[in-house]
């Protein structure tokens, strides 16, 4: 009993120290923190948002404009501008955004009918467009009758990744996507979520680089972090206090009440079985 004595303000000392320690504060999960270049990082200002570069793999939206119906109808093969990018059937197992775009394969080459092969790959969408336009340009001017075209070049089924915590794949549905607007895509992360010491795997002039950065830094809105790009992979790891189980200050103030109530109770309990035995 004495040795239980000793050993019972340390454990009670313990496991109110845990409670608190793992307690999920604001400090921990809010956004837009100044930085103090001690718990919370400075970053420098690098904020250059850089245009898309075409690269195998990627599929092109493709629609020509002309006030010729024919060359409408010839290059756009019945696909609709307006409803294009909301497609998400299947044809035969095949997607309907597969059906109406164009594979850049592995030698960066897309097939466009009546052009051939086209090289596009370490292009922007705008010089691809302006190809596009050069290309069709010089071949309709042969046709009678021939109307100014205009081509429309989008890149679909962009996506980022999210593992960790929870796992998934995000479309990107604009061309400039922030980590704010990534986080309300994927519906914010959970208060369990590492938020200090996020990762992010991208692919940078062809070489995979990992980076890592504070989500909670309101610096990161002027550096490289703050835009996703395309193939973007996250990786956010649980906080050590999940395992312990408190999301929040009031839980972990009744995790040691609790404690200290279950303390009293041995306390009491040992003294009156002491009192018992040296009756």
């Amino acid at each position: 009993m004495c040795n239980i004595r000793k050993l019972l303000p340390l454990l009670l000392l313990m496991i109110a120290f845990g409670a608190m320690t793992s307690c999920v504060t604001s400090k921990k999960v809010n956004y837009m923190q100044k930085a103090d270049g001690k718990t919370i990082p400075h970053y420098a200002d690098t904020l250059d948002f850089e245009e898309y570069i075409l690269r195998p793999g990627d599929r092109l939206y493709i629609y020509v404009y002309s006030l010729d119906e024919k060359i409408m109808s010839m290059y756009n093969a019945g696909s609709s501008r307006n409803n294009y990018l909301q497609q998400a059937g299947n044809v035969n197992g095949q997607s309907t955004a597969d059906l109406y775009s164009y594979l850049v394969d592995k030698e960066g080459n897309i097939n466009f009918p009546t052009l051939g092969k086209i090289n596009v790959s370490g292009l922007t969408t705008r010089e691809c467009k302006r190809e596009m336009e050069r290309q069709l340009g010089t071949l309709l001017k042969e046709i009678p009758g021939y109307s100014t075209i205009s081509v429309e070049v989008n890149v679909v089924q962009r996506t980022f990744s999210l593992i960790g915590v929870r796992s998934g794949r995000f479309p990107i549905r604009k061309e400039k996507l922030t980590i704010f607007e990534a986080l309300a895509e994927m519906g914010n992360l959970q208060n369990f979520s590492d938020r200090s010491r996020v990762k992010i795997i991208r692919d940078i002039d062809g070489k995979t680089t990992i980076r890592e950065f504070d989500l909670r830094s309101e610096d990161i809105i002027n550096s490289e972090f703050y835009y996703i790009q395309p193939n973007d992979i996250l990786y956010v790891r649980e906080m050590p206090g999940k395992t312990f189980g408190i999301s929040n200050a009031a839980t972990a103030v009744s995790v040691v009440a609790t404690t200290i109530s279950f303390g009293v109770f041995i306390y009491t309990l040992e003294e009156t079985i002491r009192r018992y035995v040296t009756k």
